[in-house]
């Protein structure tokens, strides 16, 4: 019995850490998009610049040369913004954490009722598995959404976005309940 009661102390605290890993993988995901729309803004960008007449010999004509434009001066800054949010890798390490924290979130929702059912024989329908229920859904809407994203599918990165939200604000709702859980599972426990 005691090996079960610690397993359930040891599943809290996995939940906390999943809470950290998928606000990480949410973070590694947002600087992704922050690439991506860094180059839209610059292709926006770029269509105000106006052009500077040159001669045939590529010359600016005489007195059409003016210094860099607040337009261009923009462009530059957000390029190199860019460059070094590329050095970053952040499409890569999100989708590396975005698989990891699946494959692992799904094993602990199912170990989790599993530990549950055979310390007691039974679940207790109640909001902590209701919301990890959820969490493990959307973690798999999520995950099948991928496909059409690198299609470049902006509502499918819509979607993934929202169900990822749902799922942080779902992990905030259930660590109180998993914390009463494991009180109320010490409250139970015959010591040795």
């Amino acid at each position: 019995m005691l090996h079960l009661l610690l397993m359930e102390n040891l599943g809290y605290w996995k939940e906390e850490h999943f809470f950290f890993c998928t606000l990480w993988t949410g973070y590694l995901g947002w600087q992704w998009r922050r690439v991506r729309t860094i180059q839209e803004e610059i292709n926006e960008l770029k269509k105000q610049v106006k052009t500077t007449p040159v001669t045939p010999e590529g010359k600016p004509v005489e007195g059409e040369a003016a210094p860099s434009s607040a337009v261009e001066l923009k462009i530059q800054q957000l390029t190199e913004e860019r460059k070094e949010l590329l050095k970053g890798s952040y499409r890569d390490r999100h989708y590396n954490a975005g698989s990891i924290l699946l494959g692992f979130g799904v094993l602990e929702a199912v170990g989790g009722g599993l530990n549950t059912w055979i310390r007691t024989g039974k679940l207790f329908p109640g909001p902590h598995l209701f919301a990890g229920t959820a969490i493990t859904v959307l973690w798999a809407l999520s995950a099948a959404l991928v496909p059409s994203m690198q299609k470049g599918s902006e509502s499918a990165r819509s979607l993934h976005i929202a169900f990822n939200t749902l799922n942080v604000l779902l992990f905030i709702s259930q660590l109180p309940t998993g914390f009463e859980i494991l009180m109320r599972v010490f409250e139970f426990t015959q010591w040795p």
